[in-house]
């Protein structure tokens, strides 16, 4: 899973970057309000967000995740211990609210309890499922052999099934930020559909790809 980090205290985000790769989570740091805002949509499974960072606060991101990605697991940091601030992240729907200085292993502990798959297995139909958990493509029980970057796309859409993956996000996560084109990432699409039902992988014109209607979490 990815976790997006917005702590602008640069040793502080290097301690809980430490950690948190530690217990295998892919992490990227932010230390300003406004490149985090940019990066959301970037296919994060959770997010760590402190209050007051340059620009934009980690307040108002919460409020833009909550509009977009009301399940995604968000943990609110702050040296401020204004009861009206931490009223206020509840409110817009934080998970859990963290006052600074906190032991980080008191972070990974509520990190494991909040940021795990909220789904196990995607079913595309009666003969075809993938195992969020242990990264498995199954065909009636057999699995079937999928490169890095099929997996990455599949789990994509594993705490929101109906996300559009814009070809944005895709390079973003899929080639974990390395450039890429949009011939790459068709032919990544094309092999992938190749291994899963007919039209299990809906085109969206012009934007990037969606999963079919019928395909659901069990």
């Amino acid at each position: 899973m990815k976790i997006l980090v917005l702590e602008d205290n640069k040793s502080l985000s290097s301690v809980m970057d430490k950690a948190l790769t530690a217990e295998g989570y892919k992490v990227d740091c932010f230390y300003d309000g406004d490149d985090a805002a940019d990066a959301v949509e970037n296919g994060y499974g959770c997010f760590i967000l402190d209050i007051n960072v340059p620009n934009l606060d980690g307040i108002s991101i919460l409020e833009y995740i909550r509009m977009n990605h009301p399940d995604t697991p968000v943990i609110i940091i702050s040296a401020n211990h204004d009861l009206e601030k931490i009223e206020k992240s509840y409110s817009f729907g934080c998970d859990d609210y963290l006052k600074k200085p906190f032991y980080i292993l008191e972070l990974v502990q509520k990190v494991k309890k909040l940021c795990v798959l909220q789904e196990q297995f995607l079913k595309f139909d009666e003969e075809f499922k993938f195992d969020f958990k242990n990264r498995v493509l199954y065909k009636n029980g057999v699995e079937l052999e999928l490169t890095k970057k099929e997996i990455l796309f599949i789990e994509l859409f594993s705490n929101d099934l109906h996300r559009l993956a814009t070809y944005e996000v895709i390079e973003e996560y899929v080639w974990e930020g390395e450039e890429t084109n949009l011939i790459n990432i068709r032919a990544m699409i094309k092999r992938l559909r190749k291994k899963l039902p007919e039209d299990a992988i809906t085109i969206v014109k012009g934007l990037g790809y969606s999963l079919n209607k019928n395909v659901s979490y069990i």
